[in-house]
């Protein structure tokens, strides 16, 4: 089973909020409804925001993690 890979990724390291969820907008509507991306966070208030622009905006949430004080989503790309 391959994994697949996401088109674009924003990093978002050492920003605080609003920022990464205000750079996620910006990233993501460049990109093509069904698109897979992905955003690498060391703010933990993105645990709150991302899901809740996601479901505001219609992406999914493919995935969420946190690891070694990272928080990694993937996002796919809603119509």
């Amino acid at each position: 089973m391959s994994i697949e890979k996401p088109i674009e990724q924003l990093d978002a390291r050492g920003l605080y909020c609003p920022e990464p969820v205000m750079m996620l907008h910006g990233k993501i509507a460049q990109l093509q409804v069904g698109d897979l991306f992905e955003v690498i966070a060391t703010d933990p208030s993105t645990e709150r925001d991302i899901p809740k622009f996601c479901n505001f905006l219609g992406h999914e949430l493919v995935s969420h993690e946190v690891k070694d004080d990272l928080f990694i989503y993937r996002i796919r790309k809603g119509g």
